[in-house]
C-alpha cells in the first residue's frame, strides 16, 4: 500500500495568487500620495521616526538609553513550500528592524488564509516564519488571521535600539560610499520561476538569499556608526536609493557594473524578463534617475526584492576596514557607488 501524498506537496500556493513576495507591493507613488499629511500633526518628542519624514520602521524613545522599534510586512506566496514561505516572509518582515540599527525582540503574525488551506499546511507557514524569529534572537509570541482566497503571511515585528545609533535614511553625506549586502535580481528569477522559464539552479539560490538574515551583517556594521541605511525591498535598488538620496538632501551614483546579480538574473533580463513591480518602480523613480546603462542592468536596479540586502551610506574613510570585517565573517558586501553633492540618482556604467 502506497503512502498517500503529503497535502504539503498537494497544495501549489502559488497557484492562488497573481503576484508574490513585495512585487506586490502597491507603487511607492500612490503610497505616498495616501499617507500625505498623516505626519503633518504634532508627534510627541519621543516619536523618533514615524511618517514625518517615513523611514523603515518606527521608533519611540521609553528613556535616555532605550528605545523600541517597530514595522509590519506581508505578502502573498512566491514560493510553493509552504514553510520556506513562512521563513522569507519573516525574515522580510525582521529586516526593517535591522536596517534601523535595531535587536528583535518579538514578532506577531498576521495571516490571511482560504479556509480549506490544509491545517499542515498553515502549520508549516507558522513554522517556518517562528524558526527565522528565533534564529534573529525572538519569539513568535502571537498573531492575527483572516479568512482569505488569496494567502498572505508576515509578521509585525517589535524590536529595541539605543536612541543614538538609529540608523536612518534621510542622513547620507556627500563623500559616502555604497554598500550592499545582498545581490539582486529575485523578482527577475521569481517571475521567471512563474512563467516556467528560469534556469535550473536560479529559484534555488534566490530563496537562499531571501530566507538569509540581515542581522549578521547589521552586527558588523554597527561599530562603523553608518550616515545612512535603508533595506532594498519592493522598490527596488532604484526606488530606495532614490528615497536616500531625496530625503538626504544628496545625489546618489551607482555604478552599474558593480551591481551585484544572483545567478542568472542577468539572463533573464536581456530576454525581457520583467515584473508588475519593475513598471510601479519606474514610474516612481524613474524621473529622478539618470540612467546610460544597458536595459538589462537598468532593469536589475528596477527589479523589486524580496528579503533584499542593506544599502549603506558608509565615510569613505571606513570602507576598507569594514570590507575586511564582511570579508572575516563571511559575510556578502559590494562596493557599488558614492554619495555626491547635488539631487537624483544616477545609474553609470563604471
Amino acid at each position: 500500500m502506497t503512502t498517500p501524498p503529503s497535502t504539503l506537496t498537494q497544495v501549489r500556493l502559488t497557484d492562488l495568487t497573481d503576484c508574490g513576495g513585495c512585487a506586490a507591493k502597491l507603487g511607492a507613488d500612490l503610497l505616498a500620495e495616501a499617507l500625505a499629511g498623516l505626519g503633518a500633526e504634532a508627534a510627541p518628542d519621543e516619536l523618533l521616526a514615524g511618517l514625518s519624514p517615513a523611514d523603515d520602521a518606527a521608533v519611540y524613545r521609553l528613556s535616555e538609553d532605550l528605545a523600541v522599534v517597530g514595522s509590519l510586512d506581508f505578502f502573498p506566496p512566491i514560493v510553493d513550500d509552504p514553510f520556506t514561505y513562512g521563513e522569507i516572509a519573516a525574515a522580510n518582515a525582521l529586516s526593517d528592524i535591522f536596517a534601523m540599527g535595531g535587536r528583535v525582540l518579538f514578532a506577531l503574525s498576521i495571516a490571511a488564509f482560504p479556509e480549506d488551506l490544509p491545517r499542515d499546511v498553515l502549520a508549516a507557514v507558522l513554522g517556518g516564519a517562528s524558526s527565522k524569529v528565533r534564529e534573529a534572537g525572538g519569539i513568535l509570541a502571537g498573531g492575527h488571521t483572516i479568512r482569505d482566497a488569496e494567502p498572505k503571511y508576515g509578521l509585525a515585528v517589535v524590536g529595541t535600539v539605543h536612541p543614538d545609533g538609529i540608523w536612518r535614511k534621510s542622513s547620507a553625506r556627500p563623500g559616502d560610499l555604497l554598500f550592499l549586502t545582498k545581490p539582486l535580481g529575485t523578482g527577475l528569477i521569481l517571475q521567471a520561476q512563474r512563467d516556467g522559464g528560469a534556469p535550473a539552479g536560479a529559484l534555488a539560490e534566490a530563496v537562499r538569499s531571501m530566507k538569509t538574515l540581515n542581522d549578521a551583517a547589521a552586527a558588523v556594521l554597527r561599530p562603523f556608526a553608518p550616515n545612512a541605511v535603508t533595506d532594498v525591498t519592493g522598490f527596488g535598488l532604484l526606488g530606495h536609493a532614490h528615497e536616500l538620496a531625496s530625503r538626504s538632501g544628496v545625489r546618489v551614483v551607482l555604478h552599474g557594473a558593480a551591481l551585484p546579480a544572483l545567478p542568472a538574473a542577468l539572463e533573464l533580463a536581456e530576454a525581457g524578463v520583467r515584473t508588475g513591480g519593475d513598471r510601479r518602480n519606474r514610474e516612481f523613480a524613474g524621473a529622478h534617475v539618470e540612467s546610460s546603462v544597458g536595459d538589462a542592468t537598468e532593469a536589475l536596479a528596477y527589479d523589486p526584492q524580496t528579503s533584499g540586502g542593506m544599502l549603506i551610506s558608509l565615510p569613505a574613510d571606513k570602507a576598507v576596514v569594514l570590507e575586511a570585517a564582511f570579508a572575516d565573517r563571511d559575510l556578502f558586501l559590494r562596493r557599488i557607488g558614492i554619495v555626491e553633492p547635488g539631487a537624483g540618482v544616477v545609474l553609470a556604467p563604471t
